[in-house]
């Protein structure tokens, strides 16, 4: 039975991942890019007045309706999305695409930047605001506002692929790669590493997305300022062979790599192939997830979706650019290993003795902070199609499953859950394509409200 369950998933794995809905995912992000003015681009100086300019002066956008502070919004959406896939991720796709691939993961995060965009504006724009003050977003809410109620179908077929999806990519697969790197680096029983996941997951999550965001806004710039800086350390002392890595990255983007040592070589069509995959797992511009947890921001549309232009800009261009780096000066890619073997080698090979425990413990932050995310990811889709009701059954369900992950052989459970992420993808994606013209007047409307020389947004015409 196990044997014909992968068998199928196989075979809808490579419909949903192939080369036609790998295009709309980038499609929808050139679309939109060209539909804001290339947005990202042309204001940028605005868009770093509206972000941290702000939250370095301690003068975040406020707003009457939220949760979270636009800071802490933007923590809880990276806490999903920097993880694994800027580790073990970015490894996979240059053992199998070469060092090209990281070119093409910097061409998804550009056009990227403009989806994410699109589905955090949406999502604050949308959201809705119950008797009782308690919000709820996303691109369920996006979809029937927004699209109208005869495609509220649309809708729940979302909120069911999201909240399946949670307990496999948002949970399961994160708990496996926290036990095992636990159990390999510190000697960690997988039993015992699942147990502790369960209780120190539990103690953010029944605390609701508050405790989340409070949680999210201390922990994802601390791990993601130590990676980099271990990262920056290596390349430091790799200086002289920095440029010549960059050079291979933009070289074999358009020219097949060689084998090298244990590396098997890769032709254009794989750097291209496996460089938008992996780009797209890492950033998830095009999924939809991080709406959810945008809408309960305490800021305008606009300005949050300015906060989400460098949630990609960070995840992909800077922390996912690092291990590439790292993996290219040290030589470690010639090493025949994958996935975060890969990552691990290099920066052993980059800083003997410290380097292997900094991804270790990397990797375990950073699933730690993903099952924060997406216990609230899956509770809001469950909550959107069976009612408030279904909340606590569903934040309690998750937890159960953590232990589990921790103890399973997950490679059947990784493939579903990359069925799954590509299944919410595809309602996200007609919603972000009909509502384009939406998304340009409320850009249009904050830009004319005054988008301030500090990036302050102008919020008369935001709702």
């Amino acid at each position: 039975m196990i044997d014909f369950v992968q068998e199928f998933n196989d075979r809808l794995n490579a419909v949903v991942w192939g080369p036609p809905f790998m295009i709309l995912l980038v499609g929808t992000g050139l679309y939109l890019t060209i539909r804001l003015g290339f947005f990202q681009f042309t204001h940028f100086r605005h868009i770093w007045g509206a972000t941290f300019a702000r939250l370095i002066r301690g003068r975040q956008e406020g707003h009457s309706v939220g949760t979270l502070s636009p800071f802490q919004a933007v923590s809880s959406a990276m806490a999903a999305t920097i993880g694994v896939g800027n580790i073990a991720g970015v490894a996979t796709a240059m053992a199998l695409g070469g060092p090209g691939a990281v070119f093409w993961m910097w061409v998804v995060a550009l056009v990227g930047m403009a989806t994410k965009f699109g589905e955090a504006t949406l999502g604050t724009h949308f959201r809705q605001v119950d008797a009782d003050g308690r919000i709820s977003g996303g691109v369920f809410y996006y979809i029937e506002k927004g699209l109208g109620p005869k495609w509220k179908p649309l809708a729940v077929l979302y909120a069911l692929f999201a909240g399946l999806a949670a307990f496999g990519i948002g949970n399961m697969v994160q708990a496996n790669t926290l036990a095992h790197a636990l159990e390999s680096g510190f000697a960690v029983p997988n039993w015992f590493a699942g147990i502790a996941a369960l209780v120190l997951v539990g103690v953010v999550t029944l605390g609701g997305i508050k405790r989340i965001g409070k949680t999210a806004e201390r922990l994802v710039p601390s791990m993601a300022i130590l990676y980099v800086a271990g990262a920056v350390i290596i390349l430091m002392l790799h200086v002289d062979a920095v440029p010549s890595a960059l050079g291979a990255i933009f070289h074999h983007a358009f020219a097949p790599a060689p084998a090298a040592g244990g590396f098997a070589g890769a032709l254009v069509a794989e750097a291209i192939r496996y460089g938008i995959a992996r780009g797209i797992f890492s950033n998830e511009a095009g999924l939809g997830s991080a709406s959810i947890v945008y809408a309960q921001s305490r800021n305008r549309p606009v300005g949050q979706g300015m906060w989400a232009i460098w949630e990609v800009f960070i995840d992909t261009i800077v922390v996912c650019t690092m291990t590439a780096l790292v993996i290219m000066v040290t030589g470690a890619l010639e090493s025949g290993a994958t996935g975060a073997e890969l990552a691990g080698n290099a920066f052993m090979m980059g800083l003997p003795g410290a380097g292997g425990y900094l991804v270790l413990i990397a990797l375990v932050l950073f699933s730690y902070t993903t099952m924060l995310t997406w216990n609230f990811y899956g509770e809001k889709s469950c909550e959107y199609v069976l009612g408030r009701r279904s909340a606590v059954p569903y934040r309690v369900l998750f937890l159960c499953f953590i232990p589990v992950g921790a103890l399973m052989d997950l490679e059947l459970i990784w493939g579903i859950a990359d069925t799954l992420n590509g299944l919410m993808a595809a309602p996200n994606l007609i919603a972000l394509l009909l509502l384009g013209g939406l998304l340009a007047v409320l850009k249009r409307r904050a830009l004319s409200a005054g988008l301030g020389d500090d990036g302050s947004v102008g919020g008369s015409q935001e709702r």
